[in-house]
């Protein structure tokens, strides 16, 4: 594969050709200009002004326009899929396209590595994943998505089916929402009966000292043929984000969904489908205890490790950033794990 990097844009050509032409037009006029007498040679020596005008205006339009309005919009494909070889799993395909670059960082370990600034407004970018029956991937960054303004909304859409008695682990590091970006994020999980995953997901609204840009984020899990989970929300609305019952003053918003929420669970551990009640370290902050209607829900500071119907856990946090944020989510997915031993407090 090549790396083309960011294709030309139509705006640069368009401006390139006038601009071109401008200069064209400039020196034939001057030609003329200094071989044409009287009048007629006055008539070039306004052509000559006219053409340098054009020329001009054409440099300032290209210098004032804003970053990425104009800019053809990117349309990438990235994919992964696993096979079964000797009873051990096989990264069978692996496909990029600038700025989803996939690399092979372990036997059953990829990191997407981007290869081109992106997403920015307009683009449209897809990631499927593919890991077959009774294989395993885990999937991370090797850094941050920064979502980009630019001529209308950026898509990212991440696709993955997961066969049975099949693992996979999703943890990119966290995508980060520059002002004025309005972004779409679309994930869709197929597990198949049988099948565990593990998926991460953290968004910070915007860089140090600046208002995040505009997210809605869709996800939807079906776990052998049934609904999982069906999650959406929006990030970036004024009217919305610094209300106490959503947002509060948070910056980051993080998920983790964990299906089944019990790895190799010892003996008397609760059935899949609920979380353990564990009692906490000393140096954690007491846990608000569940309510029947809570189902088994388990909630500290920031955090809230939730059972859904199905097969499966999702822990919820919200912090002041991203350190914090991961440190709580790290602290729920131990109490989906039936392992606190190690997980960080959630302060």
């Amino acid at each position: 594969m090549t790396d083309t990097g960011l294709p030309e844009t139509a705006s640069e050509t368009s401006s390139d050709a006038q601009e071109g032409t401008s200069a064209n037009t400039l020196a034939a006029t001057g030609r003329q200009a200094t071989q044409a007498p009287g009048g007629v040679r006055q008539r070039a020596q306004a052509e000559a002004g006219r053409a340098m005008q054009v020329q001009t205006g054409v440099r300032q339009r290209a210098t004032q326009a804003p970053a990425g309005v104009g800019r053809r919009a990117m349309r990438a494909r990235a994919a992964v899929a696993t096979s079964l070889a000797g009873g051990r799993t096989v990264i069978s395909g692996l496909s990029s396209a600038p700025p989803l670059t996939l690399r092979q960082t372990g036997p059953r370990t990829v990191h997407l590595v981007s290869t081109a600034a992106g997403p920015l407004g307009g683009d449209r970018l897809e990631l499927d994943l593919d890991i077959a029956s009774g294989t395993s991937l885990e999937v991370g960054s090797v850094a941050g998505t920064l979502v980009l303004p630019g001529d209308g909304e950026s898509v990212m859409v991440i696709s993955a089916h997961v066969g049975a008695g099949a693992t996979l682990r999703f943890a990119p590091q966290p995508t980060v929402l520059a002002a004025g970006c309005a972004h779409r994020l679309v994930v869709r999980l197929t597990l198949a009966a049988g099948a565990r995953v593990f998926w991460r997901e953290e968004i910070v609204f915007g860089r140090y000292g600046e208002a995040p840009g505009r997210c809605h984020a869709r996800f939807d899990a079906t776990y052998d043929g049934r609904p999982l989970l069906r999650q959406e929300y929006t990030v970036g609305d004024p009217a919305t984000d610094a209300s106490p019952a959503v947002y509060g003053d948070a910056r980051c918003v993080g998920t983790t969904l964990i299906a089944p929420p019990l790895i190799a669970p010892p003996v008397g551990t609760p059935p899949v489908g609920t979380v353990p009640q564990i009692t906490p370290p000393q140096d954690t902050p007491p846990l608000i205890t569940p309510s029947e209607a809570a189902s088994g829900a388990v909630v500290a500071e920031g955090v809230a490790v939730l059972p859904l119907a199905g097969p499966g856990v999702l822990v919820s946090a919200l912090a002041a950033d991203a350190v914090a944020l991961r440190r709580r989510l790290e602290w729920g997915e131990g109490v989906a794990l039936s392992s606190l031993a190690g997980a960080a407090r959630p302060t």
